[in-house]
C-alpha cells in the first residue's frame, strides 16, 4: 500500500507540474502584450546562405532533356548555386495549346513527365546527381489551373471554376487561353493536389516547390500542404507572389517583384533611388524578419515577355546584379544569364541557349562566394539588417551597411549616368575593409571621399 501511495503521490506531483507549465504557456500565449513569432515555418538549415538557379529544361540544351541538363550540374555547382528550380516537368496540354510546343504551365497530368524532357528515371537521376553535388532541387508547381485536356476535366468537371454561363474558364482578365481554373472551394481538389505534391517528394526525393501564382490559391490550402510535406522531409517552398501572409505557415520565400520593377525604372531613367528606399522600408517593416525575399534581374517571365537583362537594366546591369546579392534577399540567376544571353528565349518553341564563358558568369560566381562566406549577407534570421548610410547624393547613390558580431559589408551604388564624388554622414561605415573588386585593403573614415563612375558600385568587406 505504501508503494502504491507513493506512486500516486508521484503521479499527482508530475501532473501538477505539467498543468502548471501548460497554464504558464497558455498564459503567455493569451497575453496580448507578449510578442509572438509571426513566421511558424522552419527554414531548412541549408537555405541560410543559399542561391537559386532557374532551369528552363526546354531551352537549357540543344537536346532539351534532363539528361543533357544533368551533364552541366558540376558547372552550376561551381557557379555557387545551391537550389535548382526546374520549370514544370509535367506533360503539356494539346487542346488550345499556344505555339508548337505549348506552355509548361498548362499541365495535362500532375503525375506524369513531359516526354519532351525524358523519363521518370531521367528526372530521378538528375535529382540524385544534384544531391551528390550538395545541391537541392525544387519543382515548379501549377496548382491554380490545368490544361483543357487534363484528365480531371472528364473525371471531375465539378472541380473547376465556371464563368457566368456555366462554362470552364481561364484565369479572369489574363490572356491564359490555354488553361482553365480549378475551384478550391471543393475539398476534392485540395486533397488531390496535396497528394500529387507529396508524390514527387516521396518518389523522386525533390526538396520542395516553386508555386506558380501562389496568391491565386487559398492560403489555408498552402498552410496545410506545408505541414503535410514537412512530415515527409524538411522542404523549401518558394511562392510566386508578394505577401507577408504566405510566410507565416507556408512559404520560406516569396518574390521581390517590386524590387525588380523599382530598380528597372531607376536604371531606365524613369525614377531615382528614393524608389529603393520605399522598397527596403516595406521589406524591413512589413515583412517579418525571419522571411526570405527572392531578388532577381531576370526570370522566364521577364526574359520572354519584357526583355533580356540588358534591355531591362542597361548600363546599370552589373550594379543591379551586385545589389541582388549583397542587399537583403536570396539572389536568383535565370539560366543563360551566366553566358551573357542577349536574346529573349521563345516560350512556346525550341530556342536553346548559346553557352559560352562570360564576365556576367564570373561576376555571379564571385558574388555568390562572398554571400556564402560573409554571415552578414545570409538570409532570414541568419542575416543582418540593411542600415542606410546617409550620403551627399541620396537620390542617386544608395549606401548601406550590413553587420553582425562576426562580419560586415559596406556597399555604395551610383545609380546615375553621372560620375559622383561621394561623402558620408554618421560613423557606422568607418573601419578597415577589403575592396571586393580590387582586393585592396582600405581604411574608411569621416574624411573618406569615394569617386564612382556612372552605374558603378563599391562593396567593402570586413
Amino acid at each position: 500500500m505504501k508503494n502504491i501511495f507513493l506512486l500516486f503521490a508521484f503521479i499527482s506531483i508530475v501532473s501538477c507540474q505539467k498543468n502548471t507549465e501548460k497554464e504558464q504557456s497558455n498564459s503567455k500565449d493569451s497575453d496580448p502584450y507578449q510578442p509572438k513569432e509571426y513566421v511558424k515555418v522552419t527554414h531548412p538549415e541549408w537555405s541560410k546562405n543559399a542561391t537559386i538557379y532557374q532551369l528552363n529544361t526546354r531551352q537549357f540544351s540543344e537536346e532539351g532533356t534532363f539528361k543533357a541538363a544533368q551533364t552541366q550540374l558540376p558547372r552550376i555547382k561551381e557557379l555557387g548555386v545551391d537550389i535548382i528550380w526546374l520549370m514544370p516537368i509535367n506533360p503539356i496540354g494539346k487542346k488550345n495549346r499556344k505555339g508548337t510546343l505549348g506552355s509548361p504551365y498548362s499541365v495535362k497530368d500532375y503525375y506524369g513527365i513531359n516526354p519532351e524532357f525524358g523519363t521518370f528515371q531521367d528526372l530521378k537521376n538528375f535529382v540524385n546527381e544534384a544531391h551528390k553535388l550538395g545541391m537541392y532541387v525544387i519543382l515548379d508547381w501549377v496548382a491554380n489551373h490545368t490544361a483543357w485536356d487534363n484528365e480531371l476535366v472528364e473525371k471531375h468537371p465539378e472541380w473547376y471554376a465556371k464563368d457566368y454561363k456555366g462554362d470552364f474558364r481561364p484565369t479572369p482578365w489574363w490572356d491564359w487561353s490555354d488553361i482553365i481554373d480549378l475551384d478550391y472551394n471543393k475539398s476534392g481538389v485540395r486533397k488531390y493536389m496535396t497528394e500529387a505534391l507529396k508524390y514527387w517528394v516521396k518518389e523522386v526525393d525533390i526538396d520542395g516547390y516553386r508555386c506558380d501564382v501562389a496568391g491565386f490559391v487559398p492560403l489555408d490550402f498552402w498552410n496545410n500542404v506545408r505541414k503535410e510535406l514537412d512530415a515527409i522531409k524538411p522542404i523549401f517552398m518558394l511562392g510566386e507572389w508578394e505577401s507577408r501572409d504566405l510566410h507565416a505557415k507556408a512559404f520560406d520565400m516569396t518574390y521581390a517583384w517590386d524590387w525588380n520593377e523599382k530598380l528597372h525604372n531607376i536604371c531606365m531613367g524613369k525614377a531615382d533611388v528614393n524608389q529603393l528606399y520605399i522598397y527596403y522600408s516595406w521589406n524591413e517593416r512589413f515583412f517579418p524578419k525571419n522571411s526570405i525575399r527572392m531578388t532577381f534581374v531576370s526570370n522566364h517571365d521577364k526574359n520572354s515577355w519584357e526583355g533580356t537583362m540588358y534591355e531591362q537594366f542597361g548600363e546599370g546591369l552589373e550594379a543591379a546584379i551586385a545589389l541582388s546579392v549583397v542587399g537583403d534577399g536570396m539572389p536568383l540567376i535565370y539560366n543563360g544569364q551566366e553566358a551573357g544571353n542577349t536574346k529573349r528565349l521563345e516560350f512556346f518553341e525550341k530556342d536553346p541557349i548559346q553557352w559560352k564563358e562570360h564576365e556576367i558568369g564570373n561576376l555571379y560566381k564571385k558574388l555568390f562566394a562572398l554571400l556564402k562566406s560573409n554571415t552578414a549577407l545570409w538570409h532570414a534570421k541568419w542575416g543582418a539588417t540593411m542600415i542606410k548610410i546617409p550620403n551627399n547624393h541620396e537620390t542617386e547613390v544608395l549606401s548601406f551597411v550590413r553587420q553582425n558580431e562576426k562580419d560586415k559589408v559596406f556597399a555604395v551604388f551610383n545609380f546615375s549616368k553621372n560620375q559622383k564624388e561621394i561623402t558620408f554622414k554618421e560613423s557606422l561605415f568607418e573601419g578597415d575593409y577589403t575592396d571586393f573588386n580590387s582586393s585592396e585593403k582600405v581604411n574608411l573614415n569621416q574624411n573618406t571621399k569615394l569617386t564612382l563612375a556612372p552605374w558603378s558600385y563599391k562593396v567593402f568587406v570586413k
